[in-house]
């Protein structure tokens, strides 16, 4: 048991008015009783470079985090980065090399404003998406998607915020004014920055089912529009 099922079971315990002690080794020892084999890995990519936005990275991140099973891995320009907001972070890849992953995040930020020029990054990028089975951006990550032809015929949002600077980018993209997210099969786009958070939430209940969203939404005290069509930033026509 890892410490966020812990966390559930103990919560769950409690409030029957049992002791978590009761519970606490018992999966562990069953465990290695049977032999059983270990879960794969849910292998998360996430992309990072100075003046990433904070939340866009690890809003999703915090979630996708509570996994039972998963590896995140940063790349980055650098092996140090620091977002907009101040904070650094250490990335554990670095560009140029490419990753297979089941997952791979692109945050939004200012940063993204010089990065739709960076033809290093976006050759990267074209790389990546290949050996990606999902790639989910949030905020203005799409722009850099959209600059790669990434999302060309794609249905996308973006932060309504920067709608018009990030719909400027490409206009092959079909782009949705009014979405908290978008999922159109190997992408997944989010609105701004919290949005993210939500988007996260709904691509867990989409693969490992709603009750496993649930928990982490109960786990880490988040309120989770579960509606892609509630976006109260949709920009109006």
């Amino acid at each position: 048991m890892n410490r966020r099922e812990f966390i559930l079971a103990g919560s769950a315990m409690f409030a029957a008015g049992l002791s978590p002690k009761l519970f606490a080794a018992t999966p562990a020892a069953t465990h290695s009783q049977t032999g059983a084999q270990t879960q794969a890995p849910f292998k998360v990519l996430a992309l990072v470079f100075d003046d990433y936005e904070t939340l866009d990275l690890h809003g999703p991140l915090e979630m996708l985090g509570h996994l039972p099973s998963v590896e995140i891995t940063l790349i980055g320009p650098q092996p140090t980065v620091r977002s907009y907001q101040g904070p650094r972070v250490v990335a554990d890849r670095l560009l140029d090399a490419v990753v297979e992953c089941d997952l791979l995040l692109i945050p939004g930020g200012m940063g993204t404003r010089k990065l739709v020029d960076d033809t290093r990054l976006l050759d990267w990028l074209k790389r990546q998406a290949k050996v990606s089975n999902k790639i989910f951006s949030v905020c203005t990550g799409a722009a850099l998607l959209a600059k790669a032809d990434l999302l060309n015929g794609v249905s996308a949002t973006t932060n309504k915020m920067a709608y018009s600077w990030v719909t400027g980018l490409n206009d092959k993209v079909i782009w949705q004014p009014s979405a908290r997210w978008v999922d159109d099969g190997r992408f997944l786009t989010s609105s701004g920055v919290s949005a993210g958070i939500d988007t996260a939430l709904f691509f867990i209940a989409q693969t490992y089912g709603e009750a496993q969203a649930r928990k982490i939404e109960t786990l880490t005290e988040y309120q989770w529009n579960s509606d892609a069509d509630k976006d109260p930033y949709a920009v109006i026509s």
